[in-house]
């Protein structure tokens, strides 16, 4: 039994999976794909696509959860960063990663009050609020500083545009064979292409359909 598949966060995980597939964004039913689209791929407007979907988690896969938790697990992760927090999906099953790692620190950061506020609640609820920081703000400011020294993975998660600004704020705290996951990378080809450049330091590979898994090599 693990942390993930134990109570009481197995029964949380799955509950908030359920509330994740309900949840709808009247707005964004406004919006056209081209302009979805276009917002998408910005590096400027991104606040204004992610208030449009304040109300959707936009949460990882359930196999991504598990992959999630896997690796974090096979690296023995002590210190742990995630962009692009929204409801906590992905950072409970880290956070569980963490606690049988034997504990740690996780450092995220989320813009959207609504979001960081009910995150907070589920990382009580599922009992690993010890284990996490979540900063409310832009990643561009909250996670330039104040990061630990070594850091052992790296989410991706938040947007899109924006991978390759915030692995450059964590870059230098990657520690050899430290990983870098990164999800919804099809909207990413300035950062897919600094990752896979063998000269940028990084053993890169696409997993699934979206996803890309980084390791920095020392």
């Amino acid at each position: 039994m693990t942390t993930l598949t134990a109570e009481p966060l197995a029964t949380l995980i799955e509950r908030l999976y359920t509330q994740a597939s309900a949840a709808t964004s009247p707005v964004l039913n406004d919006v056209s794909n081209e302009e979805r689209e276009r917002l998408m791929h910005s590096k400027t407007e991104y606040r204004e696509l992610y208030g449009m979907l304040k109300d959707l988690w936009l949460p990882v896969s359930r196999d991504t959860g598990k992959l999630l938790y896997m690796l974090a697990r096979s690296v023995k992760a002590k210190a742990i960063v995630e962009f692009g927090t929204s409801f906590g999906l992905s950072t409970l099953h880290l956070a569980a990663a963490l606690r049988d790692n034997g504990g740690g620190v996780l450092i995220g950061s989320e813009f959207e009050p609504s979001k960081v506020e009910l995150a907070r609640h589920h990382f009580v609820e599922g009992g690993v609020s010890d284990l996490i920081e979540i900063r409310e703000g832009d990643a561009l400011v909250t996670l330039a500083s104040g990061l630990p020294d070594t850091v052992d993975l790296l989410l991706l998660d938040g947007a899109k545009a924006l991978y390759g600004e915030v692995l450059k704020q964590v870059e230098n705290h990657l520690r050899p064979g430290a990983l870098v996951i990164a999800d919804n990378t099809d909207y990413c080809p300035e950062y897919l292409a600094h990752v896979r450049s063998p000269k940028n330091g990084y053993l890169s590979v696409p997993f699934a359909d979206d996803i890309e898994v980084s390791m920095r090599l020392g």
